[in-house]
């Protein structure tokens, strides 16, 4: 069924003693610390407020520093979110779409009481000049809420392919309604396909030379399609695999590497033995995808599949964060034993 195939055995009894594995302990249990936050364009509250007014600023790359530089300035009669006091607190936010991981978002600082605030500022992005070319800026305005309810109040997207980088001088770009497709575009990371199959103990006979004498998780991960694409060369990607809450060397398990390749074909299978029928509610497997360089390895995105109940063994976890996609892949396979389970799953940021 696959290439390549990885075995190990994994006792969870250890783990049900030490609350402090519940803790981020790895790279793979604490994602966020590698890829930063990565967040939707449009978090926050879109409140009521009709998009209006503009924006004024200038693009700019220092070929010297290798740096992509927003000039924001200025913007001029944005929407008044709090009628009653006539106010707005606004701020601009941008994003280089599709968000590529390591870039994140950047934001100016919040002018208050105010519809034509003044920011002169920079924001910088350390970035190929090729990687630039096949991206978009989304530069959008806000108004900031003390409670985090932040108001949508306009943005602009420009395609950087088709920009004119003699053009260094700032100018006003009118303030348009939210795009959905910009929020697709930072959300998707890419498709897994992947099988999974639970052997429970002694489930296949004892005539039966392969029959566990604990049960068994198998997991085939077949392929990844429309990897977040890093350089203009490609990404040379790879899976990792933990099955939390053990983030130990005898966890770990990971496919070859796939190069140039943003669509790669890993058809990898690995089992995990030790696991009674009682573990698959506490455990969490996570199955992560990255871009391998030689000094360091990128996060690309990534499921999780469980309960998703916030808790293992007791213990409040935050990587039991199952999507209502995983949860029902990993049901599907407690409920049908010895069946291959086969589904596409979006990857997310963890």
């Amino acid at each position: 069924e696959s290439d390549t195939a990885s075995e190990i055995s994994f006792q969870f009894n250890k783990h049900k003693k030490t609350p402090s594995i519940g803790s981020h302990s790895s790279d793979m249990a604490s994602v966020s610390s590698v890829s930063g936050s990565v967040l939707s364009v449009y978090s926050g509250d879109f409140g009521s407020v009709d998009a209006q007014g503009t924006v004024e600023f200038a693009l700019d790359y220092d070929e010297k520093n290798r740096e992509f530089q927003v000039h924001v300035s200025q913007c001029k009669d944005l929407a008044v979110v709090d009628e009653k006091k006539g106010r707005s607190d606004p701020y601009v936010k941008t994003y280089l779409l599709p968000d590529k991981a390591r870039m994140g978002k950047r934001k100016t600082s919040v002018k208050k009481r105010t519809v034509n605030p003044v920011y002169n500022e920079v924001l910088r992005y350390k970035t190929e000049k090729m990687v630039l070319l096949i991206q978009k800026l989304n530069l959008s305005v806000w108004h900031n809420d003390p409670l985090g309810r932040n108001s949508f109040l306009g943005e602009i997207e420009i395609d950087l392919a088709s920009w004119d980088w003699s053009n260094r001088k700032l100018n006003w770009y009118s303030l348009k309604p939210r795009s959905l497709s910009a929020v697709n575009s930072v959300d998707h990371r890419g498709v897994m396909n992947l099988s999974i199959k639970y052997i429970p103990p002694g489930s296949l006979g004892k005539m039966c030379p392969k029959n566990p004498p604990s049960g068994e998780v198998h997991i085939w991960v077949k392929d990844v399609k429309d990897l977040l694409q890093l350089r203009p060369s490609g990404v040379d990607s790879f899976v990792k695999c933990y099955v939390l809450p053990d983030t130990s060397k005898k966890s770990y398990q990971k496919t070859r590497v796939i190069k140039r390749d943003t669509n790669p074909v890993f058809n990898h299978t690995i089992v995990y033995d030790g696991f009674h029928t009682e573990d698959l509610k506490d455990a969490c497997v996570e199955l992560t995808v990255w871009d391998h360089e030689k000094l360091t390895n990128h996060f690309l995105g990534g499921i999780r599949l469980g309960l998703g109940t916030g808790l293992s063994y007791g213990i409040s976890v935050d990587w039991m964060d199952s999507t209502q996609e995983e949860v029902a892949f990993w049901q599907e396979m407690m409920s049908a034993a010895n069946e291959w389970i086969e589904g596409l799953l979006p990857l997310r940021s963890l």
